[in-house]
């Protein structure tokens, strides 16, 4: 699966290596860019194999002329999901408001479109794993940079020299804590709890979804593919310590606060207590003053998290590991001007997903109170 790149361009001729940690879509999407661009490019995960499972990602927006330019757009139109309309349902399953789902068209305006997480992830690691140099189970220990280059220090112990290093690597990056500074320093805590649970069966109408609401907690239904996606959500003022290794402790704190609750949610709780497939985390968003520092630059979620209420953590990524091309392209033999156009051009639509996502998506997903979850019912409807 390690296949050396051939060199080619520019900076494959001067051998410039870059390292990438994280091989999801913010480390696979910046991967390709730069391999494009004619660095020698080496990924490093932490997982022996791609992380496969998850819910399905969205591509829409600008995502859809990127992906376009990746060539991955036709694939995806032909692998992509039905769209789904979201029901938000009373104690009893009745629909007390709908809202609708507009599938991708290429002859719309706005074309969007729905695809599994595997499917997209297994589409870009076919499109890099011959000129990329793949790293499976390992990680960054450390990084020492000096004026020409970053020495990175495996946890496997072995050690290699790159001159620039990019932080794909989630919501929790190493990278991040190692360059910038501890997460708190950057998470903003949005008081949400949530887990979710893919279970291989129909729970609910194929290509549907399910939303009840009470006060503070949010249960949701997605099916599709002859599955069905199990999310529940949950409100805390103050953040709760939690060992996020400790999955027990976790399904502990879900059924603590949704036993008793009404609708599905006791056969729920059983179904999520049967299944191995089940993530846990707190709502956040991650706010930096700059994406990059010395030789170091984070993409995706490592450095701009707008929360799973976003519906966009897959499209970030790709939109970002773009713009960090876009500058490189622009600055070929200099990455700080590529550093800093990367922040400048990207900050505008970066902090209006942000904003959206809790002034949208957390009202129409988690409202706090009867009064949200009647305004909200009453915005989108009776259907």
């Amino acid at each position: 699966m390690t296949t050396q790149q051939t060199s080619i361009g520019r900076a494959a001729d001067r051998k410039t290596r870059v390292l990438v940690s994280g091989a999801s879509f913010a480390g696979l999407s910046t991967a390709y860019w730069m391999n494009r661009l004619g660095y020698a490019v080496t990924v490093v995960e932490i997982g022996k194999t791609l992380k496969m499972g998850g819910t399905p990602v969205n591509i829409e927006g600008d995502t859809v002329d990127i992906v376009r330019r990746m060539g991955l757009l036709e694939r995806i139109q032909s692998s992509s999901l039905p769209a789904r309309p979201m029901e938000f349902v009373d104690a009893h399953g009745a629909c007390l408001a709908m809202m609708s789902a507009q599938a991708g068209n290429m002859e719309t305006s706005a074309p969007e479109y729905e695809i599994e997480r595997d499917e997209l992830l297994n589409m870009q690691f076919h499109d890099v794993k011959n000129d990329v140099e793949f790293i499976f189970g390992d990680s960054i220990a450390r990084l020492e940079e000096s004026a020409d280059e970053v020495t990175v220090t495996f946890k496997s112990g072995k050690q290699r020299a790159f001159s620039l290093v990019f932080g794909c690597d989630g919501n929790h990056s190493a990278v991040r804590r190692m360059c910038f500074g501890e997460e708190s320093a950057y998470s903003k805590f949005l008081q949400l709890y949530f887990s979710i649970t893919i279970v291989d069966k129909l729970l609910i109408d194929e290509n549907t979804s399910q939303i009840y609401n009470v006060p503070g907690k949010t249960v949701m239904l997605s099916a599709y593919n002859g599955k069905t996606d199990i999310a529940f959500c949950f409100f805390s003022e103050e953040e709760i310590p939690y060992d996020y290794r400790d999955q027990e402790k976790q399904r502990h704190m879900i059924r603590e606060h949704f036993e008793g609750e009404g609708w599905r949610t006791r056969e729920l709780l059983e179904e999520v207590s049967r299944y191995r497939d089940f993530y846990f985390d707190k709502l956040c968003q991650i706010k930096m003053p700059s994406w990059t520092k010395g030789r170091v630059a984070l993409v995706g979620d490592a450095a701009y998290c707008a929360s799973p209420a976003a519906g966009m953590g897959g499209s970030l990524a790709i939109v970002g590991a773009a713009a960090l091309a876009d500058a490189f392209q622009k600055h070929p033999d200099n990455f700080e001007a590529a550093f800093q156009q990367y922040n400048d051009s990207l900050r505008p639509f970066i902090e209006k997903v942000q904003a959206d996502a809790i002034e949208f998506g957390l009202e129409t997903f988690a409202p706090r109170s009867e009064e949200a979850i009647r305004a909200r019912n009453a915005r989108f409807g009776n259907s």
